[in-house]
């Protein structure tokens, strides 16, 4: 009995090793778990098409909230992204960047696009309805707020500074604060995309 005992319990603790091994690593950013169908997004472009978050299945979207008047977080995390889109090499083809503006009363679909494509031609700026866009910040959990700027700047707009991974399956699957490391979210990508 204590041998067949011990053997179960070599069976059971090398079976428990294989599983191990065989798991995927973990995400370097802020892992959503469970990861949540990402909410609704469709907005028309500056070319008069619909962007629709929905038909992006079968590739990755990194997304971030910010207005093209932002002085510091918005262009580091383009900077960055337009570094990550470098780094993954042919898997960029399968990525898209998008950026969503949080201040359409300034950002036109146009600039926001203009805004965007400084960064890379192939990133996307969005600027939605100024009626649809407390709705679209709620569904992701966003906030932005007018702020007083200078005679120079005009108003500020505060926003949340973290950007998100969209899964090929459609689903919230990782967050990054502002400042993520580029190399984690190439490995981030790379990953999901396996």
């Amino acid at each position: 009995m204590a041998g067949t005992l011990r053997k179960w319990l070599v069976s059971v603790a090398l079976t428990g090793g294989a599983a191990s091994a065989c798991t995927e690593p973990a995400l370097r950013g802020i892992a959503i778990d469970p990861p949540r169908a990402a909410p609704a997004l469709a907005v028309t472009r500056d070319d008069g098409t619909a962007f629709d978050l929905a038909r992006e299945r079968g590739k990755v979207v990194l997304l971030f909230f910010g207005y093209t008047h932002c002085p510091d977080v918005c262009p580091t995390t383009l900077a960055d992204w337009s570094k990550v889109r470098r780094a993954l090499g042919a898997d960029s083809a399968r990525v898209r960047f998008v950026f969503v503006s949080v201040d359409p009363a300034r950002d036109t679909p146009q600039l926001a696009q203009q805004y965007a494509a400084q960064f890379h031609a192939s990133f996307i700026g969005l600027s939605p309805d100024t009626l649809d866009l407390p709705a679209i910040q709620y569904a992701f959990g966003v906030t932005s707020a007018r702020e007083t700027g200078t005679s120079a700047t005009g108003y500020l707009v505060s926003h949340a500074s973290q950007s998100f991974l969209v899964a090929p399956d459609g689903a919230l699957r990782v967050m990054y604060s502002f400042g993520a490391r580029v190399d984690d979210i190439v490995a981030d990508v790379r990953q999901v995309l396996r």
